[in-house]
């Protein structure tokens, strides 16, 4: 077998005469269940123990499909900083609650998050993430439900409901990180998460058609827009299904699809067990990745939680409060590429710091003003130092931990951050009513300090290099 080393975000291995090694073959029980459900894009060779497809093609195609994937499912994800705040409001009368439609998306991504990193880890990232996105789709079509019917309840359970699809969508960070070796891994990650971006211009389509045709139809537009989310959903599963091998099979032979790679000796699995939470809480480099993820998490959440209600206030309508959420989007996606090519090369823990000053910088200049694009301008901010804190924490956890056990060790982080969601924006609520909205930059600024202290103390600033034997 002829193999050719590449610098770029492609490793490459020609010859059309491979042999594949023993492990090959995915799950038998799983590829069944799969294999009812999958509509491939492309014919795909049947496994066979003699032949190997070439890595190349295999990484690069499943790193599309999760890409596309991640765009579908991130017109849905918009809906709740976009609209969620707005229908509390008119549900309650009242601005006091106006950050519960946040908090308990973050309440369903704390309870969701582990329990389907743990199904990522035993069945497959495919069947975690398709589990999850079937919540969402009921989810979606609830709070549309809640909408028309004016029921308080409704809408807080379908919320809840719709959060695990939230919850099983971070689990494609874990499916990009599979696929890669350490040196390449935050790249990788950044371009699924790229994906996110055609999500970001997608949803401000889907709220507008929402509103041109709710007249039509004689539906609220609020309550419309919700109907037609799983009008995205059910692409994204499908594209989810079309995966193959799941990245989990890749993760556990790397060399395989990376040709001359050789894991380090504590990511061997073979005869090891799974490392137990309190194991990783006492390891300083997750220590830091995972209060990264709170503060960053949790600063966002309680921003754009009220960005929608503030611009609402200004008289702003519906599409082009959309518009602003998208532009926060586009930072939190837009850039993810080169964040984790400069994660990959200037180390780990200088792309976190520097997501901690963008985001205590963006939270100050959404408060300081009530004009439009300067809010604008800070959510922009507060998004893209959310996507440099999370890459590089995702890069450190999925550095750290073993492929069997990822999917936990991505979800016990989602979990913490998912507890910044809850708690910050219910805070913030009380804090803007008495203070005015000047109290969220006080708090996104001050939340800053405890994680940019423990990623200066706690972690080395981490630049995964070729193991020996990918050297040349």
């Amino acid at each position: 077998m002829t193999q050719h080393r590449r610098d770029g975000l492609w490793s490459r291995a020609e010859g059309p005469g491979h042999v594949r090694g023993e492990g090959e073959g995915s799950n038998v029980s799983t590829e069944r269940l799969i294999g009812a459900l999958t509509f491939p894009l492309a014919p795909v060779a049947a496994h066979d123990a003699r032949r190997v497809l070439a890595p190349p093609g295999i990484v690069k195609r499943n790193t599309l499909l999760l890409a596309a994937s991640q765009a579908f499912v991130g017109v849905g994800n918009q809906m709740v900083p976009t609209l969620g705040a707005i229908i509390v409001q008119r549900l309650l009368g009242s601005v006091y609650l106006a950050g519960l439609a946040t908090s308990t998306l973050g309440a369903s991504r704390f309870l969701a998050s582990y329990p389907i990193g743990r199904v990522a880890d035993v069945y497959g990232r495919r069947i975690a993430v398709v589990l999850g996105l079937l919540f969402g789709l009921a989810g979606a079509l609830g709070t549309g439900l809640s909408v028309i019917s004016g029921s308080f309840s409704l809408f807080l359970a379908s919320i809840l409901v719709f959060g695990a699809g939230v919850s099983a969508g971070y689990q494609l960070r874990v499916a990009a990180t599979d696929m890669y070796p350490p040196r390449r891994r935050a790249q990788g990650l950044g371009f699924v998460l790229t994906g996110s971006l055609l999500g970001a211009l997608g949803a401000p389509v889907l709220i507008t058609a929402a509103q041109t045709w709710s007249g039509p139809v004689g539906l609220d537009p609020l309550a419309f827009t919700w109907i037609l989310v799983p009008a995205v959903i059910v692409p994204g599963i499908w594209l989810v299904l079309a995966v193959h091998p799941d990245p989990k099979e890749i993760a556990a032979d790397l060399g395989r699809y990376h040709p001359g790679y050789s894991p380090p000796p504590e990511q061997a699995i073979h005869g090891a067990g799974p490392t137990a939470v309190l194991s990783w809480l006492r390891d300083p480099r997750l220590q830091a990745a995972f209060a990264a993820s709170f503060a960053a998490q949790g600063t966002m959440s309680m921003i754009m939680a009220f960005t929608s209600l503030a611009l609402e206030h200004h008289g702003h309508p519906l599409p082009v409060i959309s518009v602003a959420v998208t532009i926060h989007v586009i930072g939190m996606f837009g850039f993810s590429l080169p964040l984790g090519w400069l994660a990959d090369r200037a180390g780990r823990r200088t792309v976190m710091v520097l997501g901690f000053v963008f985001l205590g910088g963006g939270a100050i200049l959404v408060a300081a003003t009530p004009r439009y694009w300067m809010i604008v301008t800070g959510t922009f901010m507060v998004g893209v130092g959310w996507s440099a804190a999370t890459v590089a924490a995702t890069a450190v956890i999925a550095d750290v931990t073993r492929s069997f056990e990822r999917g936990r060790a991505i979800g016990a982080n989602d979990t913490a951050s998912a507890a910044a969601a809850i708690i910050l924006p219910l805070l913030a609520g009380p804090a803007v009513e008495f203070f005015g909205l000047s109290a969220l930059g006080v708090l996104g600024a001050g939340l800053m300090v405890p994680p940019f202290v423990f990623a200066l103390t706690r972690m080395h600033n981490t630049n995964p290099m070729p193991s020996p034997s990918e050297e040349p």
